[in-house]
C-alpha cells in the first residue's frame, strides 16, 4: 500500500508562484507513474500534469490550461513528486491532488485519466486571489 501526502498549497496573488510536493511511502516509487489533478468547487476533477516512472525516457504531460506555467518533476531519492506553479491565475484555484500508478502508463489517455491511478493523496488547497 502506498500513501501519498501533499503539501505546499496556500493563498497567493495572481501572477505568483507555489510549489506543491507529494511525498510517497512504500517501495519502488521510481517505477510509479505520478500525476497531479485538481478539483474546483462545483466542477469535476481534471488532469493537470503527469510524469512517467523510471525508464530510458521520461515522459511529461500537461493540460493545455497550464502548459508553459506549471512544471512537474520528481526526486526518486526522496520519494517525492513536485508541481511548480508559476504565473498563477484565479482560475487555478482548486484542491490539488497527487495520484500514483504502480505500473507503466501507455499513451496520453492513460496519463491524463483519473481512473488510471490507484493511489490518491488527501489534497491541498490552492487559492489564487485577483
Amino acid at each position: 500500500q502506498v500513501q501519498l501526502v501533499e503539501s505546499g498549497g496556500g493563498l497567493v496573488q495572481a501572477g505568483g508562484s507555489l510549489r506543491l510536493s507529494c511525498a510517497a511511502s512504500g517501495r519502488a516509487f521510481n517505477t510509479y507513474t505520478m500525476g497531479w489533478f485538481r478539483q474546483a468547487p462545483g466542477k469535476e476533477r481534471e488532469f493537470v500534469a503527469a510524469i512517467s516512472g523510471s525508464g530510458r525516457t521520461t515522459y511529461y504531460y500537461y493540460a493545455d490550461s497550464v502548459k508553459g506555467r506549471f512544471t512537474i518533476s520528481r526526486d526518486n531519492a526522496k520519494n517525492t513528486v513536485y508541481l511548480q506553479m508559476n504565473s498563477l491565475k484565479p482560475e487555478d484555484t482548486a484542491a490539488y491532488y497527487c495520484a500514483g500508478r504502480p505500473t507503466y502508463c501507455s499513451g496520453y489517455k492513460c496519463y491524463t485519466t483519473s481512473q488510471s491511478y490507484n493511489y490518491w493523496g488527501q489534497g491541498t488547497q490552492v487559492t489564487v486571489s485577483s
